[in-house]
């Protein structure tokens, strides 16, 4: 029996929402360009752009927030390059972009974010955008502890010093004060972006990077930001073709078991 192409192999909405999304995101693609992995690339494409794309309620801004934040994670700077442009074209704005990256620096560390921020950079000036972008700041050395601890007081209670208090001085204090100080009162308390999108784009940082006990955290932490519980099982359902099923379906079972419990 002759093998059918691609194309008619797959279910045809499939096909077609698929082609539709990657024209939203990249621009048309040209189906005749030369290509070495064609069966590869249609299945990256119908389960990306075909099957993730349509499960949950995440717009397309969204999503590439989302995608931008995994790549980063993941140090996939070529593809960063492709959806930190996809995601200016579909309406994410320069400072938000820039905002997903930067609050990355306390769970990447400043090597791999300042990585992910370079790719950024030459994205903008090739778009002609003004560096450096306008400050997001809202804090200062004197109220950033108190500011941040306002903050994670509001979505994590004191856990983190509750589990650190056993430490010897002055770590007990200086440990969860540092996390209070950089993460929080550095970070999160910026403006660019919402207090409910941060923390699902942190939330799926943590899980690309496949940190469990975080990720169980920070699950509690988007709820308690706002977002809805869809929202975070169609955002970490997302993650599944950038950082793997394996990854996105164990941040789902964590979804899972703590609406169990």
């Amino acid at each position: 029996m002759e093998k059918q192409p691609p194309e008619e192999a797959t279910a045809p909405d499939r096909l077609d929402r698929s082609e539709a999304v990657y024209a939203a995101l990249f621009g048309p693609r040209d189906a005749g360009a030369p290509d070495t992995d064609p069966e590869f690339g249609r299945i990256l494409r119908t389960y990306i752009f075909g099957d993730l794309f349509a499960l949950g309620d995440l717009d397309h801004r969204t999503r590439e927030l989302i995608t931008i934040t995994a790549l980063a994670a993941l140090q996939a700077l070529p593809q960063l390059r492709a959806h930190l442009d996809a995601a200016l074209r579909v309406g994410v704005q320069p400072v938000e972009a820039r905002e997903a990256i930067y609050q990355l620096a306390p769970f990447l560390g400043f090597p791999r974010t300042l990585n992910a921020l370079g790719v950024l950079n030459e994205v903008l000036a090739a778009r002609g955008v003004p560096l450096p972008l306008p400050a997001q700041a809202t804090t200062t050395d004197a109220d950033r502890y108190d500011r941040g601890r306002e903050l994670q007081a509001s979505l994590y209670g004191s856990r983190m010093a509750d589990s650190l208090a056993a430490l010897p001085e002055p770590f007990a204090d200086a440990v969860p004060r540092l996390l209070t100080e950089w993460a929080f009162g550095d970070f999160a308390t910026r403006d660019g972006l919402n207090t409910a999108t941060r923390e699902l784009l942190i939330l799926c940082a943590l899980a690309t990077l496949g940190l469990e006990p975080q990720v169980r955290s920070h699950v509690a932490g988007a709820l308690a930001a706002g977002n809805a519980l869809e929202t975070v099982l169609a955002a970490l359902a997302h993650l599944s073709g950038y950082a793997g099923f394996p990854a996105a379906v164990n941040a789902i079972r964590i979804v899972a078991e703590q609406r169990r419990g």
